[in-house]
C-alpha cells in the first residue's frame, strides 16, 4: 500500500473537521455562526471569528489535562456554546466527544461513561446534582468541568468552570496535535433500545467527504441558511447537522430551554430558513395560539424524520405559509446520518401518496434491499454502502461484524423499493409486529389510521398476547371536536382499510404519547406499559 505523503499528515494538506473551523474563522471571521437564546429571552451572538477564538481556549485547557489524539471527551448539556465549543475542541485536539443524554440518570451515565472512558467529563450546571454522587464511580475521569452557559456560578472544589476555560486573557492559539481524518470524532451512543446502548465510531472523513457534501446536494445546504436547530447535541440528527452547518458556514438559532410557542416566535424574528423535527413537534407548533397569524414565511424547507408524517400536520402549515417545501429524511447513526431525501409540497406530491415514503438515496449511498435469505427484494432489509459507513461499534467487535457483513452495512430497518428508486419505510426489524403468524408494520396500520377524520396521533406496538403472540395495539389522540371517538369507530375504520389479521386487536384512547427528547414515539415505553407482567 503506498503512504500517504508527509504533508498529507500534517496542516498543510490534512483533512480534518476542526481546520475548516479555522478557515471560517480567517475568511468570515463577522459572520454569525450560532445565536444562542438563553431560558429569559435574552439573545447573543457568537461569530465565527469569536467561536474558533473559544475553541482554541478550551482546546489548550484540555490539553494541559492531558487530553490527546485518541482520547474521549464526554459532555452531558443542553444544546449551548459550550457544546460546540467542546465539540470542535476535541476535534482539534484529535480526541472523539461522546454526547449523553441529559434525561439520563446516574445508573445509565454511570454506564456510559465507564464504557467510553472519557480523560474529561463536561456537565451543564443544573445537571450537576446527577453527578457530584457518583464521581467516585468514573475512574476513568481526570478532569471534571462544570458548564455554565450563564456565566454565573462557581465549580465545586476540584472542579474546573468552563467560562474561566474560555475567558478573555487565555491563550488563544492554534493547538498543534497531529489530526487525520481517520481519527474517530464522534462517539455517537444509540438509543438502548436493545439492552445497552452502542458507542458508533465515526471518523472525521465521513463528514468531510460524504456526509456533509450529500446534505450540499440533496438537502441543498448552503452558507447563506439560517437554521433554527431543535435537535439535542447528543443525537446523531443534532450533533451530525450542526457539524454539517457549520462545515458549510451556515447559522444555527441555538435555544436554551425549548418549546413549540417560543420555536414559532423565532423563525419571525430571525428569518429561518430551514429547521427539522420530528411529526411531533410540527404538530405542536401547528397548535400554539396565534399560529396562523405567525409570519413563517421566511422559511423555505422544512424536514421531517422519525415518524409517519400525519395530513394535519401538512395541512395546517400548508394554511400558514404555502411555499413551504417539506423534506422526509430517512438516517442512521451506522451511516454518519446519511441518508435518503424527498421533497413534497403536499402529500399529494409522495408516490403513491404514501406518507412512510423515505424519498430516494442521496449519492453517495449505495443500497440493496434484501429478504432473510439475503437475496434482493422489493420488500426486507436495507442493506448500504458508502464512505459514511461508521468504522465499527466502540469495544465491541462481535456486534460490528454482525452489523457489517459481506460488504454491506445492515440497518435493521425494513423498507419497500419501487421501480423508480423510492424508499417507503415499513418498520424496524424488531419493530415489525408478529401476529398469527403474520408480519405486521406498525407504520402500515398507522398510516390507515391517519385517514380517519379523528386521529390527531397514534402509535401501533406489538403487546405479547398468549393467543396471537403480539396483538397488534392501538394507541389514539383525538383531534380536537372529537374526543368522542370510540375504540370500536378506529376498528371498523381499520376493518374497511386492511387485511383481517392487521386489524387492532386493542385500541386506547388516550391523552398523550411517551416521546423521546426529540418527539420521536418511545414505542418500546407503551410495550411496557401495556404489557402484562
Amino acid at each position: 500500500m503506498t503512504p500517504l505523503p508527509s504533508h498529507h499528515q500534517s496542516m498543510v494538506g490534512r483533512a480534518t473537521i476542526g481546520d475548516q473551523l479555522r478557515r471560517h474563522a480567517q475568511h468570515e471571521p463577522q459572520k454569525a455562526a450560532v445565536i444562542f437564546y438563553y431560558a429569559d429571552g435574552t439573545r447573543e451572538v457568537h461569530t465565527y471569528g469569536s467561536l474558533n477564538q473559544r475553541v482554541n481556549r478550551l482546546a489548550l485547557a484540555l490539553q494541559a489535562q492531558g487530553v490527546g489524539r485518541g482520547d474521549v471527551v464526554a459532555m452531558m448539556s443542553r444544546n449551548s456554546p459550550d457544546y460546540v465549543t467542546a465539540w470542535y475542541a476535541s476535534l482539534k485536539l484529535g480526541a472523539m466527544l461522546t454526547g449523553i443524554n441529559f434525561t439520563f440518570k446516574e445508573k445509565e451515565i454511570s454506564y456510559q461513561v465507564n464504557h467510553a472512558e472519557p480523560k474529561v467529563l463536561i456537565i451543564e450546571d443544573i445537571f450537576m446534582d446527577r453527578i457530584t454522587g457518583i464521581t467516585q464511580e468514573l475512574p476513568s475521569v481526570q478532569a471534571f468541568v462544570m458548564s455554565n452557559p450563564t456565566g454565573a456560578g462557581s465549580a465545586p472544589d476540584g472542579w474546573h468552570l468552563f467560562s474561566n476555560l474560555v475567558a478573555d486573557g487565555q491563550p488563544d492559539h492554534e493547538p498543534e496535535s497531529d489530526v487525520t481524518e481517520w481519527d474517530v470524532a464522534m462517539l455517537q451512543y444509540t438509543s438502548g433500545t436493545e439492552a445497552f446502548p452502542k458507542g458508533v465510531m465515526i471518523p472525521h472523513r465521513n463528514y468531510l467527504i460524504s456526509t456533509a457534501p450529500a446534505w450540499m446536494a440533496g438537502l441543498g445546504i448552503k452558507p447563506s441558511d439560517i437554521w433554527l436547530f431543535l435537535m439535542p447535541f447528543f443525537t446523531i440528527a443534532g450533533l451530525g447537522s450542526m457539524t454539517t452547518l457549520t462545515l458549510v458556514g451556515a447559522t444555527l438559532i441555538l435555544v436554551q430551554a425549548l418549546d413549540a410557542k417560543s420555536a414559532l416566535h423565532m423563525i419571525a424574528d430571525e428569518r429561518v430558513t430551514l429547521m427539522a423535527q420530528t411529526p411531533t413537534f410540527f404538530l405542536a407548533m401547528a397548535q400554539v395560539d396565534g399560529f396562523y397569524e405567525a409570519d413563517v414565511s421566511c422559511l423555505e424547507r422544512c424536514i421531517t424524520y422519525g415518524g409517519t408524517v400525519p395530513q394535519a400536520m401538512i395541512d395546517a402549515w400548508q394554511k400558514a405559509s404555502p411555499g413551504i417545501v417539506w423534506g422526509t429524511y430517512w438516517g442512521q447513526s451506522e451511516l454518519s446520518q446519511l441518508g435518503s431525501i424527498g421533497w413534497f409540497g403536499t402529500l399529494d406530491d409522495v408516490p403513491d401518496k404514501d406518507p412512510t415514503w423515505i424519498g430516494k438515496p442521496v449519492p453517495q449511498l449505495e443500497i440493496r434491499v434484501v429478504d432473510p435469505m439475503g437475496n434482493d427484494a422489493e420488500v426486507g432489509e436495507l442493506i448500504c454502502r458508502s464512505p459514511s459507513v461508521m468504522l465499527g461499534y466502540y469495544k465491541d467487535e462481535a456486534k460490528t461484524a454482525d452489523t457489517i457483513r459481506d460488504g454491506w452495512l445492515y440497518t435493521g430497518d425494513v423498507v419497500r423499493l419501487d421501480a423508480d428508486g423510492n424508499l417507503f419505510f415499513y418498520d424496524r426489524v424488531k419493530d415489525m409486529i408478529k401476529t398469527g403468524g403474520m408480519n405486521v408494520s406498525s407504520q402500515e396500520v398507522e398510516r390507515v389510521l391517519y385517514q380517519h377524520p379523528g386521529v390527531h396521533q397514534t402509535a401501533v406496538v406489538g403487546i405479547p398476547d398468549p393467543k396471537w403472540q403480539e396483538a397488534v395495539t392501538v394507541f389514539v389522540i383525538p383531534k380536537p371536536g372529537h374526543e368522542q371517538v370510540t375504540p370500536d369507530e378506529i376498528i371498523a375504520h381499520c376493518k374497511a382499510n386492511m387485511a383481517g389479521y392487521k386489524v387492532p386487536k386493542a385500541v386506547y384512547i388516550v391523552e398523550s404519547i411517551p416521546t423521546d427528547t426529540q418527539g420521536k414515539l418511545l414505542k418500546r415505553e407503551l410495550r411496557r406499559q401495556y404489557s402484562q407482567p
